[in-house]
């Protein structure tokens, strides 16, 4: 289940309200429109802070094929935050807590426990968000369905077209991803 596009702000706003490692990793969700393994399994080595941008490796995403997500400006405060609290020991960017072998990566339903203890919006997923951010795209932006298929990392069906396709609009999905970062506000 989705969450309407038109109700992304204030459920962004109650978002931020809350102050735990788990809001924060699902605001990065939202704002960079990827899957939840994928934010949760994020390590330091992928940012590249300078450029802005993130890349996950080919095995951890679901096509197979390595992705760079552009960050926008809330993106990047957040890692920052989190960069701010790291240690060395630290490779996971979100981090549920200390085990005896070590900081552990956040758990794949701490996104999900967190919509479920917001009565508001316990009846969506952290899944649907991504849905959320297609069809506000599509509703209110004028970008080809290329550029937010590949913003998605959504695998070409037509496999001429892929066969031809040999950039991934980098600096097209920026300008998306921060309309879309304003649209959240």
């Amino acid at each position: 289940p989705a969450l309407p596009y038109k109700n992304i702000s204030t459920f962004m706003t109650e978002l931020r309200s809350k102050k735990t490692a788990a809001a924060l990793a699902l605001e990065f969700l939202i704002l960079t429109a990827t899957r939840t393994s994928e934010v949760i399994n994020a390590t330091w080595l992928e940012f590249d802070l300078r450029e802005s941008v993130w890349t996950i490796p080919s095995e951890r995403m679901k096509a197979g094929k390595k992705h760079r997500v552009p960050l926008c400006k809330r993106a990047l405060e957040i890692l920052k935050s989190l960069k701010q609290l790291n240690t060395p020991a630290n490779q996971h960017v979100f981090l549920s807590r200390v085990t005896k072998k070590g900081p552990a990566p956040m758990s794949n339903m701490a996104l999900l426990t967190l919509m479920k203890k917001m009565p508001k919006y316990s009846s969506f997923v952290p899944h649907g968000f991504r849905s959320t951010f297609r069809d506000w795209a599509a509703e209110t932006t004028n970008y080809q369905n290329e550029t937010v298929e590949l913003a998605l990392a959504h695998t070409i069906q037509n496999k001429t077209e892929a066969s031809y396709r040999r950039e991934d609009q980098l600096e097209k999905r920026r300008l998306l991803m921060n309309e879309w970062e304003q649209y959240l506000g």
